[in-house]
């Protein structure tokens, strides 16, 4: 049952998916879409930007989040699974709760083919010798589909693309806190590795980064497979000072899932060795859920209030 539910999974997981343009329905606050941003380090794609309720009424300024897969965020109607991480309805309830005060969601399409090239961290795959680099391009799915499409790993490229280019932009055209504190970056799968990234090779843009579900076999198979220690050696030098960023993560035990729970372990001992602890620090195992956005929906409130939750600041 698990192998014939981990063959569909990774046949499915974020396949090439720019399918439709419709701007996403929300629950609540609005939607504005920036299509086809242009970059010089990475393909263009479709930037769609939330603002709360009340971004309209006064000249305050708002928090960032910065996401990876962001035409799976808002509306299921538009998803190539008809999931969605519900990240407007969300939001919403937590601001109007006040438990976070509000904030603005900067969703970033992915490439489609170039996922995964996009969010596979460049410096530690760059550590590894000649064969296994090799033998990562040369991954394929339990589908037989390749991992990679053919795309060189850009994620150096990528990254630049978020602090160079879309950071300056959405700071120049929106209410934004600028600074590290309110700054941040969330994703789930390979979306949790390029998040864990980029608060390490930028650690005075981001204050703080969401990793759900983080695929750290970074392709599809454990046998012989030396990407985690690869990314491990790779956080154990460059992990940014606890005292000043925040840094969570989780997993369930289902699906794909399955495969992170030892994993997570040997990445939370590096964390509380280099001085990270629950104020800084969070790793949670969901017993029973799976990787999919249904999953992801129905936690997210945990990550947005461990990050940005009034009692933090």
């Amino acid at each position: 049952m698990f192998l014939r539910l981990y063959t569909l999974l990774t046949l499915l997981i974020y396949p090439v998916c720019h399918i439709a343009a419709q701007i996403p329905s929300v629950a609540s606050g609005k939607i504005i879409r920036h299509e086809n941003f242009t970059s010089s380090f990475i393909t263009p794609r479709h930037i769609d930007v939330w603002l709360p309720d009340d971004y309209a009424i006064g000249k305050k300024r708002y928090p960032v989040l910065y996401m990876h897969d962001g035409q799976m965020l808002f509306d299921s109607t538009h998803t190539w699974n008809h999931q969605e991480w519900g990240m407007d309805e969300t939001a919403g309830k937590l601001i109007q709760d006040k438990k976070t005060n509000p904030f603005i969601i900067v969703g970033i399409w992915n490439g489609g083919e170039t996922r995964h090239a996009d969010y596979f961290p460049q410096k530690p795959f760059e550590q590894l010798s000649d064969s296994s680099r090799a033998m990562i391009y040369s991954a394929i799915r339990q589908n037989g589909a390749d991992v990679f499409r053919g795309k060189k790993i850009v994620s150096d490229g990528y990254l630049k693309f978020i602090v160079t280019e879309l950071k300056p932009f959405i700071d120049k055209s929106y209410r934004t806190k600028t600074d590290k504190k309110n700054t941040f970056i969330a994703g789930s799968s390979m979306g949790g590795l390029i998040s864990l990234y980029a608060i390490c090779e930028y650690p005075d843009i981001f204050g703080g980064a969401a990793c759900l579900s983080t695929h750290w076999p970074g392709i599809f198979t454990m046998e012989n497979n030396p990407v985690p220690e690869a990314f491990f050696k790779y956080i154990e030098k460059h992990l940014p000072a606890p005292e000043l960023h925040r840094i969570y993560f989780d997993c369930g035990t289902e699906t794909l899932d399955a495969l992170y729970p030892p994993l997570q372990k040997k990445a939370d001992r590096i964390f509380n060795s280099k001085g990270y602890n629950e104020k800084n620090f969070s790793s949670i195992i969901f017993t029973g859920t799976d990787h999919s956005e249904k999953s992801w929906k129905s936690r997210m409130h945990i990550p947005l209030i461990f990050l940005m939750g009034k009692k933090k600041h």
